[in-house]
């Protein structure tokens, strides 16, 4: 059967129009800003993991692909001036200040969670990996915790959506 020239204005309108209302279902969709990275202690007490003052940014895209930063505030620099030839406490603070990973993901509002499918991460070990967390969402800000460490530590990342 052929389709008129008026039937496809009208499909590719349809999808012009629910394309809006796809983006609206996923409420992590944007750029988020990255306002905290504490721990939670053993103990219960929570505290600063990256600093007072920590940087990073999370991208959601619509198409299902993410891509999240994590920075320590205050980072050692190389006195090499080159990352080829630091030392072992250079590279040592380099990868302790930092935490990075991307890929694909999905979200589950009924569960509350987020499964990041990591394709590369700044730990190794992550890479092809699934991790899935639980999360809130609270007006503008997105809170997601990740399992404990080997130490017991809890580690929290806390977002404000990029307007």
């Amino acid at each position: 059967m052929k389709r008129t020239l008026q039937q496809s204005f009208l499909s590719v309108m349809s999808v012009m129009i629910a394309l809006p209302a796809l983006a609206q279902s996923n409420p992590l969709t944007g750029s988020w800003r990255l306002i905290a990275a504490d721990k939670i202690l053993p103990d219960g007490s929570q505290v600063t993991d990256y600093g007072t003052d920590p940087h990073g940014i999370a991208i959601f895209t619509t198409a299902g692909n993410y891509a999240v930063e994590i920075y320590r505030d205050k980072r050692m620099k190389f006195a090499s001036g080159d990352r080829a030839t630091g030392t072992l406490e250079e590279y040592k603070d380099a990868l302790f200040s930092s935490s990075c990973h991307f890929g694909t993901y999905a979200i589950d509002t009924n569960k509350g969670t987020i499964t990041f499918n990591l394709d590369r991460a700044s730990f190794p070990n992550l890479d092809q990996t699934t991790q899935v967390r639980p999360y809130t969402l609270k007006g503008d800000t997105l809170t997601w915790r990740v399992p404990a460490r080997p130490d017991g530590s809890i580690p929290i990342s806390v977002f404000k959506r990029i307007q």
